[in-house]
């Protein structure tokens, strides 16, 4: 995924009421923007870390700046909840995921579940359909382990229980974590700040759910899918 515009570099100054981010740029000019991300951004969201921001010429949006990547220790991390969708798009579309390539159509948003709608649906004849969710993963307290969520979410519990449904029903369920990191080497679910979402997922897995993480190459021109890490989680053979 290319940025269509140069990223401008900044200092964050608050990241507040969730969505809305105050940064001083390089060249001094403060500017307010949107921050798209619901998760508590820990460790992410200090005043004075580097920050880089995109600019729309929307003249309909509220705020022309977007809040995309902070620098933290040296290593970028995308903050940007709506990329993920269109990183793994880009990734189908070139086979860089060699566990899902082999399907000739990708539907996103297709509903299933109760009352969800699946990131993507991925069909061939002669195969199983298989129901991918896709979640972004920021989150680094020590290490280089990667953690999922960094906040309570109940939603993506629910979307647990709906892919697998999907596996009972004789389909294929794929959980896919997008870790928008340079510096993790494994993944693991939070179990301090979601214990009921770490529960939720190796249920998942020991059903049949299949569980992928994959990093990304981060740079101020562009994101990228890159490898798969191990997913770290004892309880599951």
């Amino acid at each position: 995924m290319d940025f269509t515009q140069p990223l401008a570099r900044g200092a964050l100054v608050s990241r507040y009421k969730r969505f809305f981010a105050d940064v001083v740029l390089d060249d001094g000019t403060p500017v307010t923007a949107h921050c798209p991300n619901p998760g508590a951004m820990l460790g992410l969201n200090m005043p004075g870390l580097p920050v880089w921001v995109s600019k729309s010429d929307d003249p309909k949006r509220k705020l022309a700046h977007t809040l995309e990547l902070v620098d933290v220790d040296g290593g970028l991390v995308g903050i940007n909840t709506m990329h993920p969708n269109r990183l793994v798009a880009e990734a189908l579309a070139r086979d860089a995921i060699p566990e899902l390539i082999g399907y000739s159509s990708h539907r996103r948003e297709v509903k299933y579940g109760q009352n969800s709608r699946v990131d993507f649906l991925l069909e061939h004849q002669g195969r199983p359909p298989c129901w991918l969710e896709v979640k972004n993963c920021h989150l680094r307290r020590s290490g280089t382990l990667a953690e999922f969520p960094d906040c309570v979410a109940a939603r993506s519990l629910k979307h647990l229980g709906d892919l697998t449904e999907m596996v009972q029903a004789g389909h294929r369920a794929v959980m896919l974590f997008v870790i928008q990191r340079t510096d993790c080497d494994a993944f693991a679910a939070c179990h301090e700040l979601d214990p009921k979402y770490a529960a939720g997922l190796t249920a998942a897995a020991k059903a049949g759910v299949e569980v992928l993480c994959y990093d990304c190459d981060i740079s101020p021109s562009a994101i990228r899918i890159a490898r798969p890490i191990p997913w770290r989680d004892a309880d599951v053979r």
